[in-house]
């Protein structure tokens, strides 16, 4: 562990490795690793399980007063009137992870109070360690990383998460994805929220959007994010995304260029906005009906 790093760094970093190599281990006979269905096309692991157990006793053995929130355990324990609350996604990309396909990750946040304050996002398949501290700056495997510098939507290659569960809106999704892709020079779906945001931090793309996400989605990566210099919000880009369902990343001018195609399709848009989207949706609808008829 390094001494130049915050103490809650350090230890959330050796519960972000300690996951990692349970998943690793698993990764070598993944054909043999049993799968749940928590509902449709969503998927947990003994692998999910299992990091999230080895994480939660790293973090609660160094810090037994403060509060847990992880995705397959929820608040069950730590200490759930901390002001500290890890927020944790032990194996963001699950469905990759159970085709052998390698893009997933560990996500560790420390929330204070509402804001995060730490964060680890660990990829165990390549050993790329990314990290942040509030007003220190995010690293990845501890060399300083910034958000890119493109100011063009035409030159930004862009990172999305499709709908996958009963009840999400795929068309009103797809007509958001075609707004974004005609705009941009490419468009990605790696499949795993956390990465896709380290990744925009390290300047690897210019920008992601998703909606359906929950905190332990996205509370690590959004650090890294906003300490590499980019921003984060919701589509209309307001800052209170959290908890908010849908999220928009990026470097400052791809993030602007963004809000203004996205913001329509935000569920906090204006009626006018809410109602023009519904219209070109119904047009689409008439337009197949047209072709297959």
């Amino acid at each position: 562990m390094s001494t130049n790093l915050h103490p809650m760094l350090n230890v959330a970093i050796k519960a972000a490795r300690a996951a990692g190599a349970v998943i690793n281990r698993a990764a070598l006979d993944v054909e043999n690793v049993r799968v749940a269905q928590k509902q449709v096309n969503d998927f947990v692991t003994e692998v999910d399980q299992a990091s999230e157990r080895i994480i939660i006793e790293t973090l609660l053995g160094a810090y037994p007063q403060h509060g847990i929130l992880a995705e397959e355990s929820g608040s069950e324990y730590g200490n759930k009137n901390s002001d500290h609350i890890w927020i944790i996604d032990p194996l963001d990309g699950t469905t990759n992870f159970i085709h052998g396909f390698p893009v997933y990750c560990v996500s560790i946040a420390l929330s204070y109070k509402g804001k995060i304050e730490h964060a680890v996002v660990y990829d165990p398949s390549r050993n790329d360690l990314f990290t942040a501290t509030r007003g220190r700056g995010a690293f990845l495997n501890e060399r300083r990383i910034r958000v890119s510098k493109r100011t063009q939507l035409k030159d930004c290659l862009v990172s999305t998460g499709f709908p996958f569960r009963p009840g999400d809106n795929l068309r009103h999704y797809l007509r958001m994805f075609a707004d974004v892709t005609e705009r941009v020079a490419g468009v990605r779906r790696p499949g795993s929220a956390a990465l896709d945001l380290a990744y925009v931090a390290a300047g690897f793309t210019d920008g992601f959007f998703e909606t359906g996400l929950s905190s332990w989605d996205i509370a690590a990566g959004s650090l890294l994010v906003t300490e590499a210099g980019g921003l984060v919000g919701n589509f209309t880009g307001e800052a209170d995304f959290l908890e908010q369902r849908e999220l928009l990343a990026g470097n400052p001018r791809a993030y602007g260029q963004l809000v203004g195609i996205l913001g329509k399709y935000s569920k906090f848009a204006g009626v006018d906005d809410k109602m023009g989207v519904q219209a070109a949706l119904k047009q689409d609808t008439a337009g197949e009906g047209a072709q297959e008829a």
